[in-house]
């Protein structure tokens, strides 16, 4: 059977993940989700791990007042709450999207930068203000936060399962940083699948993930691979036209509760 096997929350965009057991899914995904972002102090341009592998050492934890518990080794707990009314706005960059968004003050920054090692501020994304999704693959009312490009990320346990023996060494799922894992059906299904519902919520699968050099990061160490795994092999059977995919990029259909061990139905 079916079933969601796994949810992960990143409440700071491309730092460590939420081991979650349940959370409420609305239009953006699910409640927190990279709704705060790293961005250079010069250009506005945001930062991951792609060029700052200690990102991945910040720990930020959404609370359900939408502020973020900061945590990182060798620094003090810091609590960020949502900029107010008379926060700073900053002009900041996701990919091809600008959008001003308010900016969450000069200690989260300060505290930020003893991390990363670089000047940073950290920047929210209330709801109004969130971005158009690619109409090319979604309807005009879907809008996503500060993720690459859609709401919510699927993959399943067999797809990393055949990876990781193609590879020869398993591989943690984190290394994709999916918000869905669903278990109990073949390798790469979910490449065919359009229209899922997991409980009573329906989602649209609308394209696979394309893959960047962030999969060679070790998402505990934030150690880069020597042999660039999985990028690797991924690229022998999984590219096209330029492109590696592992995974399925997803817009929810309706608000509401998930929770692990759900049953999830194919309907398309």
């Amino acid at each position: 059977m079916l079933s969601l096997a796994a949810l992960y929350r990143y409440p700071l965009k491309s730092a460590a993940a939420e081991v979650l057991s349940q959370s409420f899914v609305g239009a953006q995904g699910l409640i927190g989700d990279r709704r705060w972002m790293l961005v250079d102090v010069a250009s506005g341009r945001f930062l991951t791990q792609r060029a700052l592998p200690a990102i991945g050492r910040i720990s930020a934890l959404w609370q359900v007042d939408g502020s973020l518990r900061l945590q990182a080794p060798g620094l003090a707990e810091l609590l960020v709450t949502v900029p107010g009314s008379e926060a700073v706005r900053r002009t900041v960059t996701v990919w091809r999207d600008s959008l001003e968004v308010p900016d969450a003050g000069d200690e989260a920054a300060q505290w930020l930068q003893q991390v990363i090692g670089q000047p940073c501020r950290l920047v929210q994304v209330p709801e109004a203000l969130a971005r158009q999704v690619d109409q090319q693959y979604a309807q005009p009312a879907d809008r996503v936060g500060f993720a690459d490009g859609f709401p919510l990320l699927l993959i399943s346990q067999a797809s990393l399962g055949d990876l990781s023996t193609r590879v020869g060494r398993p591989l943690e799922m984190l290394r994709f940083r999916p918000n869905l894992v669903v278990t109990g059906c073949e390798p790469y299904a979910e490449d065919q699948w359009r229209r899922i519902r997991i409980g009573g919520l329906e989602f649209e699968l609308v394209k696979g993930c394309s893959r960047c050099i962030l999969t060679t990061l070790d998402p505990h160490t934030g150690e880069r691979s020597a042999d660039r795994e999985p990028l690797t092999t991924l690229k022998t059977y999984r590219e096209r036209e330029g492109e590696v995919y592992f995974g399925q990029n997803v817009l929810p259909r309706g608000c509401g509760e998930l929770r692990l061990g759900q049953a999830v139905e194919i309907l398309d």
